[in-house]
């Protein structure tokens, strides 16, 4: 387990400021205690703005009071994560349709209730127009360095509008992973398409400008690479101490040919690697450390939370683990249960579990 005080870690965060002085500092201190106590908090993406078949439609007249979740276990889960993908456009909505308007309302309600907020990033491809997976180029990141023909753009549009949303989150400290699952090759910032001084750069660039230009302090940073991948790959593209305040890593389930059985034996095999070495990363770097993304889709397991999820987990310090969204235009491309799903009861029984916390 991590043995380092809550105070301690937030003093390694923050250099020579008072602890807890800050949002971020705050909210590293609440993820620690809860590492502290074997706790882990349960997380799900879009959950108030959408669901398995609904949606909110009329977000400012809504009290976001719906929950897939909710509607299952009776409690909202302890984080929800939204993506910003499309606010480097000035688009109204992200890249799932859903209205930035209710994606500031839904991170105010939630923090109110006394839960936490993490943010995605799928930023459009900037060379091509083509979108985050579009990957036909391999000098998109190095056009939006300096020195590249698009720098200007991204600094002076891209990164201000993305500066402007969480500025206008009032304070509220909030989970940030930009540039996610950067050792594969799926995205434009990814292994095979910059080197890694370049994707160091790209990261560093985001966090100077949004903490040292526009002097957020409401934005707790997480270094989330995908799974698979050794330690060195691991930390091939680690921008430094200084810009990371948590680990992360995003790792899913896919049920093969040999079965379903034998697929959550390898999920849960690769998962432990994966966490093996970033605990010791984590105390070695002295971060807090999650499961950023992970989960099954259509939940064809009916035991997967108690038999496959919380065995693979519940050994480690993470800080929460975090399932994918519940797609309400998708029929099958769901990662939780919702009221009437054949499996949720094992989901039920996962909420009451000691160490796993809901709100």
């Amino acid at each position: 387990m991590f043995l380092m005080t809550a105070a301690a870690l937030v003093s390694c965060s923050t250099g020579d400021k008072k602890p807890m002085d800050t949002p971020k500092d705050q909210l590293v201190h609440k993820l620690f205690s809860h590492v502290e106590k074997g706790e882990i908090l349960y997380g799900h993406q879009d959950d108030l703005s959408y669901g398995h078949t609904w949606k909110v439609e009329d977000w400012a007249a809504d009290s976001l009071t719906r929950s897939d979740v909710k509607d299952v276990t009776g409690k909202y889960p302890a984080l929800v994560g939204f993506d910003l993908g499309g606010i480097e456009m000035g688009d109204k909505a992200n890249l799932d349709s859903v209205d930035f308007g209710l994606i500031r309302k839904a991170v105010l309600t939630h923090a109110e209730r006394g839960g936490i907020v993490t943010f995605s990033w799928h930023p459009r491809n900037p060379l091509t127009g083509g979108d985050a997976w579009d990957v036909s180029s391999d000098q998109v990141v190095k056009s939006i360095l300096e020195g590249g023909e698009l720098h200007d753009l991204f600094m002076n549009q891209w990164l201000r509008n993305l500066g402007d949303f969480l500025e206008s989150l009032e304070g509220t400290p909030v989970i940030f992973r930009p540039w996610h699952e950067n050792v594969g090759s799926w995205f434009w910032w990814g292994g095979k398409l910059c080197s890694e001084q370049q994707y160091k750069e790209l990261y560093r660039t985001t966090w100077t400008y949004l903490v040292e230009v526009r002097g957020l302090t409401n934005i707790l940073w997480c270094y989330s690479p995908n799974s698979n991948i050794s330690v060195e790959e691991y930390m091939s593209r680690y921008p430094g101490d200084d810009f990371v305040d948590m680990l992360g890593i995003d790792h899913y389930e896919y049920v093969g040919g040999d079965g379903l059985k034998e697929s959550g034996v390898r999920f849960a095999e690769e998962l432990k690697r994966s966490l093996t070495y970033m605990n010791q990363l984590s105390k070695d770097h002295h971060k807090l450390m999650c499961l950023s993304e992970t989960g099954l889709e259509s939940l064809p397991d009916p035991a997967w939370w108690t038999g496959v999820l919380y065995p693979a987990i519940k050994d480690f310090p993470i800080a929460y683990v975090l399932t994918w969204r519940n797609a309400h235009d998708k029929p099958e491309h769901f990662y939780a249960p919702w009221a009437g799903f054949e499996n949720a009861p094992d989901f039920e029984a996962f909420s009451q579990l000691s160490d796993i916390v809901f709100l």
